[in-house]
């Protein structure tokens, strides 16, 4: 069986076409600057040389179309027909609380991913307008939705609600709802194979940190809480993006600044953050460089940076009422050595002790926790696609069998 998995943003298209067979990548690559001049597809060769394609599409229905084009093209292609496509997977970012694991699509499923883009209005919209367009091209195609916080839909309502007035939950579905859930979902049940152990006997905290960056307890397999919240912008600090902030500290800066809602959150998910601690990136890696120049901003915002993330480790093992396993994941995590180093630091009292040379590495599967450490510390590339293309076959399968 051959999936495609889609990612369709605002203006972009990430895809991955899959074998089941043996879960071997066949192509990828991402469309960027749908709508926008000099728009191009960038795809990756299976020699790894990467290959960018210009072309104009004024929509998603031709990116969609082009990504289409390219997998059926002599040159690049890895299909002879698009009949070879078996069932397309979409990543949707919000389900709200209308969606709690993944489905296959029917109008009733379009028009709940619809009903839900107030509140993430430009994912949502842009998932929609990948979807109908595979609708459009290849109308007899199933395809199905995997959901960015279902995993994180089995908080407790202690732990999901906020302290405000219960109406503003029952009227517009004020809540937490958590984001990045399909990494930390494959991330925990991957790290419990690894250790050889059930994840349902597991205390787990995952930490997806990248650009952006989320950290989650997972409790006998399940996720009791997580840290980003209505959107991702609550939570850690990240690379652009606030984080945790007293709701205060914004009216009082929209007094101040004259700054409407809508700029305010701008400035809070793409001005704030690392980038606005140091005003030199949001990229990690540049930030680190500047730190070790002597750049006191920029070792300002990594001791930020981590302590904010030790803080939320420290807070879920006291949820779960202990802890077996951290897992590092996503770009910062996977390879920011000082990151993992520094937020590990001063967790002994929980039984984490690491073990510098095993943590002197980048983006593979390690243990980098000490032999003796009662609490053991892993990195784990995550891998969201690859659940995607799992979740899509299972669900046609499981249809056909119907």
């Amino acid at each position: 069986m051959k999936i495609l998995v889609l990612n369709c943003g605002s203006s972009s298209i990430k895809y991955k076409l899959y074998d089941m067979d043996d879960e071997s990548v066949l192509a990828q690559g991402g469309v960027e600057r749908i709508g926008l001049d000099e728009a191009f597809l960038k795809l990756t060769l299976p020699n790894g040389e990467k290959k960018v394609l210009m072309h104009d599409m004024p929509d998603h229905k031709e990116g969609v179309n082009f990504v289409f084009q390219t997998l059926l093209s002599p040159e690049y292609g890895a299909i002879k027909s698009l009949d070879e496509i078996d069932a397309v997977g979409h990543r949707i970012v919000q389900g709200g609380d209308l969606f709690e694991k993944s489905c296959i699509v029917t109008k009733e499923v379009e028009d709940g991913i619809e009903s839900l883009c107030d509140l993430a209005p430009v994912h949502n919209a842009g998932h929609l307008r990948g979807l109908r367009a595979v609708d459009n091209l290849m109308p007899d195609v199933p395809q199905v939705t995997v959901f960015d916080n279902a995993f994180h839909s089995t908080m407790p309502p202690y732990a999901f609600l906020y302290a405000v007035p219960y109406e503003f939950y029952e009227k517009w579905h004020v809540r937490r709802y958590g984001f990045h859930g399909t990494s930390h979902r494959y991330v925990s049940h991957r790290v419990a194979e690894l250790m050889g152990r059930d994840i349902k006997d597991l205390k787990i905290v995952t930490c997806h940190i990248g650009n952006g960056a989320s950290v989650a307890a997972i409790k006998d397999g399940k996720v009791i809480d997580t840290s980003m919240g209505l959107t991702p912008l609550a939570g850690v600090m990240m690379g652009s993006r606030s984080g945790d902030i007293d709701p205060s500290a914004v009216t009082y800066l929209m007094q101040k600044t004259g700054m409407q809602p809508q700029e305010m959150a701008d400035f809070l998910n793409k001005k704030s953050g690392v980038l606005g601690i140091t005003g030199i990136s949001s990229d990690m890696r540049e930030i680190e460089s500047a730190a070790a120049e002597g750049n006191e901003r920029a070792r300002l915002a990594l001791d930020m940076y981590n302590y904010r993330i030790k803080k939320y480790i420290g807070a879920y093992a006291a949820a779960m009422g202990g802890l077996d396993v951290i897992v590092w994941t996503a770009g910062v995590g996977e390879n920011q050595i000082g990151t993992r180093l520094d937020a590990c630091s001063g967790l002994e009292f929980l039984g984490v002790k690491m073990d510098a040379e095993a943590n002197n590495c980048r983006g593979k599967e390690k243990l980098i926790s000490a032999p003796d450490s009662k609490v053991q510390v892993w990195v784990v590339p995550t891998d969201e696609e690859i659940v995607i293309a799992r979740d899509t076959m299972d669900l046609v399968l499981e249809a056909r069998k119907k």
